[in-house]
């Protein structure tokens, strides 16, 4: 088989992109996306109004409701090693991976692809490494001549040299409408080339010298602003700077072959010339998928589905406000039966006025009310039934929209809607958590691949005492499993934890009681995760001799423990009363001298004391 040409992969790689964009179009994939977007904004009705309208946006409260329940919290990574001579590096590549979480941005990155795979059913993030040095001139001319004469200085040899701004992996947000792959692929798994489209102005490319010199320079405008929905077609505007006009710039990575290679819409060349992918996991997308549907590439997000009962609410809520604009008192009466004063008078506003009448017609048939057409009282009620619908359907509860409800409910009742409503947002933690875990990996690759040189990264110790740990590529060499701590990207309840925390010194008292705890760590944890103090250290006082076995208590209560002298013996003693404290099974807690523990708050001293002495 004859090897294809550059001219013609770059025309077969230029019509599937095509196909692709064809395919988003029949089936109205841009269209719905945009819609949902719109849904999400507020922007819910189309045309010019003719009158006044409504909306009442639950779309956006649905949403802002999940995003935080998946994904407000800073995801803790855990790295495993696969071989177990990587125990070591595990330990060090796991404080580095969330340090780059944390200081190179990826947060808030991933943040906004949650957004989009609430909104729209699916989210893309792309990981890579970012080199960037520049070049510094330095004189090197000797001027210590000059500098003893006060001559002025001669301009002397000028050597180059380059100085590193950026030497780390990255991860960003892609926008969906700019992301295209095979359309005959129904998962990530079967894709067998994907694509990626940026938009840069004719001149920052012209200027790139990343791409061909003669490819770059035959680059032209796009001929048209095609955008995912919000299209603007039309010629390139001949009004605007060919400079400024922009193009059509497309990153493709071919999976049957493992080649990647980037070109423009315009132009016979590559920019870049098919080449091996440069990474070792191949292509750099990682797309987090909402709600699967059977047979299709494309998942569904939080709005399609209430889609239609959101413009029914706002028409219900239109036609409501329309019906009470509409309403106003008004009265028939005889008109003989007046003069313009009793009419001046019958239309005040005033309180307790007179109204003359003439003649000596019944007053009852003088002035009746006009009758008024209300709509019935389940009209009203519509507003609540949509409400209720969508909340079935999205499967967000009020509790979880933090309203109270109309219906009074046990505290049984409202714990089983909150479970229900828990166990869809735990599966969105589960799909999130997933996600975090694969990018996560990918970043550490690329630091095994591409970091050059040494860096330094906080590897343990509180934010009050850091210990600072300067690496290169061999710390983090090795085989990994990546997971994310359940539950670390959900918000935090402070009154939640502080429980969570005094209930794990309940749980551990037997384990303190057999001699099987840390005490001052168990403090330490206690503190820094239910109490969230930073520098739990400074609150305690390691003890100097720790637990005591049976063995060790029975030589100390003859005065004869190894290791301690009888008068250092007496002094722990009395650091908590004048007998020891003893526990089942013979065992002596030695506590710090002095007490140590007095910086405690109250309760968990006492849990801790309680757990000594029984």
């Amino acid at each position: 088989m004859a090897r294809q040409s550059n001219s013609d992969k770059l025309s077969n790689y230029r019509g599937k992109v095509n196909l692709a964009q064809k395919k988003l179009q029949q089936e109205n994939y841009g269209q719905l996306w945009q819609r949902l977007i719109n849904l999400y904004r507020g922007r819910q009705y189309r045309g010019v109004a003719t009158g006044d309208r409504l909306l009442v946006n639950i779309a956006f409260s649905t949403i802002n409701t999940l995003a935080p329940a998946v994904s407000i919290g800073r995801p803790k990574i855990m790295v495993n090693p696969r071989k177990p001579e990587d125990g070591d590096k595990a330990v060090v590549t796991e404080s580095i991976i969330n340090y780059w979480w944390q200081h190179y941005g990826c947060q808030p990155e991933f943040q906004r692809a949650v957004k989009d795979y609430l909104i729209i059913g699916h989210g893309w993030v792309k990981t890579g490494y970012r080199f960037v040095e520049e070049s510094k001139l330095n004189d090197i001319q000797d001027t210590a001549d000059e500098a003893a004469t006060g001559n002025p200085p001669i301009v002397g040899d000028v050597e180059s040299t380059f100085v590193i701004r950026e030497d780390r992996p990255f991860l960003e947000r892609v926008d969906p409408f700019n992301m295209f792959v095979d359309p005959y692929a129904t998962d990530m798994n079967d894709i067998r080339w994907i694509a990626q489209r940026s938009r840069r102005t004719l001149k920052d490319v012209k200027n790139d010298e990343r791409y061909d010199y003669s490819a770059r320079k035959d680059v032209g405008p796009a001929v048209s602003n095609a955008y995912g929905d919000y299209i603007a077609t039309g010629n390139y505007d001949t009004t605007i700077d060919a400079d400024e006009a922009q193009c059509n710039i497309y990153e493709y990575y071919n999976i049957d072959t493992g080649e990647m290679c980037i070109f423009s819409d315009t132009g016979d060349k590559f920019l870049v010339k098919p080449t091996k992918m440069p990474y070792v996991f191949g292509h750099p997308y990682i797309m987090l998928r909402n709600y699967e549907i059977p047979g299709f590439f494309y998942p569904m997000g939080e709005l399609e589905a209430i889609e239609p009962l959101q413009y029914e609410l706002n028409e219900t809520r239109t036609q409501m406000m329309n019906h009470r604009k509409r309403f106003s008192r008004k009265y028939l009466f005889s008109e003989s039966a007046f003069d313009d004063a009793g009419r001046q008078a019958l239309a005040s506003d005033d309180d307790n006025v007179l109204v003359p009448v003439k003649g000596n017609e019944n007053l009852q048939n003088v002035v009746v009310a006009m009758p008024a057409y209300i709509n019935p009282q389940d009209y009203y009620n519509q507003s609540a039934l949509i409400t209720n619908d969508i909340d079935r359907v999205s499967g967000v509860s009020e509790y979880q929209r933090g309203a109270i409800p109309e219906t009074t409910r046990t505290a049984r009742e409202a714990s089983i809607i909150a479970e229900a409503g828990n166990a869809r947002v735990a599966e969105k933690l589960v799909s999130i958590e997933n996600s975090i875990a694969a990018c996560a990996a990918n970043l550490i690759m690329l630091g095994q691949q591409f970091l050059t040189g040494e860096q330094t990264v906080r590897i343990v110790g509180s934010e009050a005492a850091p210990v600072w740990l300067t690496f290169d590529k061999d710390y983090i060499s090795g085989e990994f499993d990546f997971t994310v701590e359940a539950g670390s990207t959900a918000p935090k309840n402070e009154a939640f934890r502080r429980d969570m925390a005094l209930q794990i010194v309940s749980a551990m008292q037997p384990f303190a009681q057999a001699g099987l705890v840390n005490l001052p760590k168990l403090a330490e944890y206690v503190l820094r995760t239910g109490f969230g103090v930073k520098d739990a250290s400074a609150y305690l006082t390691q003890p100097e001799g720790g637990m005591m076995s049976p063995d060790q208590a029975a030589l100390a209560q003859q005065g004869e423990a190894p290791g301690v002298s009888p008068d250092e013996l007496v002094a722990m003693q009395q650091g908590l009363g004048p007998a020891p404290l003893t526990g089942p099974g013979g065992q002596i807690p030695v506590p710090p001298t002095g007490g140590g523990l007095e910086g405690l708050p109250p309760e968990v001293l006492l849990q801790l004391l309680q757990g000594m002495q029984q």
